[in-house]
């Protein structure tokens, strides 16, 4: 597999133990990106975008302690994305900035002007431009967004932020972000950034927990497939990936990862 010499797998005993790891990371990285960037002015800040299902409880619960001690790390020098989103209401469950502004961000003191959401109002195509000409503006007109800090999830089915197998969307090279109306999860209509703007992270950190992406993750981080699944198609070009995996997604992996003790 492309790039797979550079990937990091790491397998944690529990979800638990894995979150604050992860929210140490996230704090870890955001501090090397201020520091990078001269660590003062508010030019310099710490790009981070978030994909929800099982993310957001896990970061909700790990992510606001982590952060809490001041710094260059703080969460007011954050700009925080979301790597995709449904065209739902805020208040509507299926979203998921709505699900992170009621259980991550109401305990995360990033400021409201550096969060970049969707306008779920606008029909999909308007709202997927709206967006990208957001991220633009947020990232000073960068042709392609590039992120401190993804963090991706994904599917029994290999997909990822909302680019599913077999679609088009997997074959886009132009567009930051693409509207898709025919998502085979419900709700049918999203927004999602491309490969191009995943690929151009400096840093890609996939998590997966559960028996139940066992069996994906072996064709992902071990198969050599002619038609691979869309998070093995994510592959940073000068960025690190990592994967933070429970013992149960993990199960079925035959090649070496790091192993985390209980804490």
């Amino acid at each position: 597999m492309p790039g797979s010499g550079s990937r990091l797998i790491s397998v944690f005993p529990s979800p638990q133990e894995l979150g604050v790891s992860l929210a140490q990371l996230v704090v870890q990285r955001a501090a090397q990106s201020r520091a990078g960037a001269g660590g003062a002015g508010d030019g310099a800040r710490f790009s981070l975008g978030l994909s929800g299902g099982s993310l957001v409880q896990l970061l909700a619960q790990e992510l606001p302690a982590a952060a809490a001690p001041a710094g260059p790390a703080a969460p007011a020098h954050w700009t925080l994305g979301f790597c995709d989103e449904r065209l739902v209401p805020f208040d509507h469950a299926d979203s998921t900035f709505g699900l992170y502004r009621t259980h991550l961000l109401s305990n995360l003191p990033i400021p409201e002007s550096q969060v970049i959401t969707i306008n779920p109002s606008l029909p999909v195509e308007e709202a997927a431009s709206d967006y990208a000409e957001k991220l633009r503006e947020a990232f000073q007109g960068d042709t392609i967004p590039v992120f401190d800090l993804l963090i991706l999830g994904i599917g029994p089915d290999g997909h990822t932020c909302s680019l599913f197998p077999d679609h088009p969307l997997l074959q886009e090279k132009e567009k930051i972000v693409a509207p898709i109306s025919d998502s085979p999860k419900p709700p049918p209509e999203r927004v999602t950034l491309t490969l191009p703007v995943l690929n151009a992270a400096r840093m890609v950190v996939f998590v997966a927990t559960g028996e139940g992406k066992a069996a994906v993750l072996k064709r992902i981080l071990e198969g050599n497939e002619e038609n691979p699944l869309p998070a093995a198609l994510v592959q940073p070009h000068t960025g690190r990936l990592c994967w933070f995996l429970d013992e149960a997604a993990a199960k079925e992996l035959t090649i070496p990862f790091e192993k985390h003790s209980i804490l």
